[in-house]
């Protein structure tokens, strides 16, 4: 049996082909993940509206893997998505914004080898890390 908070085997066989510079998105339930995610090998791990988070998954990969660089999408006006303190508290770094467009693009980036759609309900809960070394 597995002892790491990440059991699930689609996303820790996809995590084993990264390497240092490899990008992971984590997306919420909104976000266009058949669109928007290039040729990223694609998981689905919602289960119901909310179920599992963004933050759920972010620990859960998180366990494994080190994170040098994580791009947020922010939307055009308003307040800060209060989803962004989670990923710093939980990542220990700064989180660098892009606008929605930009966003996808990066997303669908050759780079991206993994993408994982959540049940996530919140907006702008979407997250694109940089895979660190070991």
């Amino acid at each position: 049996m597995l002892t790491t908070k990440l059991i699930n085997p689609e996303i820790m066989e996809a995590l084993a082909y990264c390497g240092h510079g490899s990008k992971v998105l984590i997306a919420d339930g909104n976000y266009p993940l058949a669109q928007k995610s290039g040729s990223a090998k694609k998981v689905y791990v919602g289960i119901m509206p909310g179920m599992p988070t963004v933050t759920d998954v972010l620990k859960a990969i998180h366990s494994v893997i080190e994170v040098e660089k994580a791009e947020v999408m922010v939307p055009g006006e308003g307040p800060e998505p209060e989803i962004f303190q989670e990923f710093r508290d939980e990542l220990g770094l700064e989180l660098s914004g892009v606008g929605r467009y930009e966003f996808y693009d990066k997303a669908a980036e050759p780079d991206v080898c993994l993408a994982i759609l959540t049940g996530e309900k919140r907006v702008f809960s979407n997250i694109l890390l940089t895979v660190g070394c070991a």
